[in-house]
């Protein structure tokens, strides 16, 4: 294909991915490759939204997080979300590219609040717009955020990035006859307790036929050829 295969996409990317072989915090050469990509994908046209998590800050106060509150506990993991989305959005402004953060709860000193209308509009300038804090509530994971964020942005498809280049019959460090799925229906992956995604995520894509890719973001030019239609990670469909 010589025109890319999607026109918006909304791209999950885990806090840990940011951390590099560090035991925790942002590494600078890791979020320097994931913008190259980034500026792969952008660089053919396509709309890009970005959902981050925040476990590779919120790693660092684990221990002393233990026996918190659970919701105070989720809005510190929202705060280490915006964090890291400033991060991209610094490292995508060195590299030339206009990247717009815009979070679920206000903190308008730092970044802009969410709001829908305006986030298109970013989107249709060739903006990246990266979404921070989750959906702005507690108890909701930042694979939920991203599914509901794709789905309001109206994306074709949400693109999970992981450390593994797609779903697997089973855990491929532990079981080394487990095989990839090139492919997967939503209730082929429920039937077979495959976890996509986290359960509230994985309801409403299914729900909004969403299609999921899951794929590697270690693997270079993974995200590229995903854009360009071209057989990458596992997609999950309708």
């Amino acid at each position: 294909m010589t025109k890319p295969a999607y026109k918006r996409v909304l791209l999950k990317l885990s806090g840990e991915a940011l951390m590099g072989d560090d035991s925790y915090g942002i590494n600078r050469a890791t979020i320097e490759r994931m913008v190259a990509d980034v500026s792969e994908v952008a660089q053919l046209g396509v709309e890009l939204a970005i959902v981050i998590g925040g476990g590779n800050i919120f790693r660092g106060v684990a221990p002393g997080a233990q026996g918190m509150d659970r919701a105070t506990a989720d809005y510190m993991g929202m705060l280490a979300t915006v964090m890291n989305s400033l991060a991209l959005a610094d490292a995508m402004r060195q590299a030339g590219i206009t990247a717009r953060v815009m979070s679920a709860i206000s903190i308008e000193q730092v970044v802009e609040p969410y709001v829908r209308p305006k986030a298109l509009q970013y989107l249709e300038e060739g903006k990246i717009v990266i979404f921070a804090a989750g959906t702005g509530n507690p108890f909701f994971t930042t694979d939920t955020a991203a599914a509901l964020r794709g789905s309001e942005i109206g994306a074709e498809i949400v693109l999970k990035a992981t450390k593994v280049d797609g779903v697997y019959s089973a855990d491929p460090k532990k079981d080394p006859e487990a095989t990839r799925y090139s492919t997967i229906s939503f209730d082929e992956a429920i039937a077979k307790r495959l976890q996509v995604m986290d359960a509230t995520a994985f309801a409403l894509c299914r729900d909004q036929k969403l299609p999921i890719k899951v794929f590697s973001i270690i693997k270079p030019g993974a995200l590229k050829r995903i854009v360009m239609g071209e057989d990458e990670g596992t997609l999950v469909h309708v």
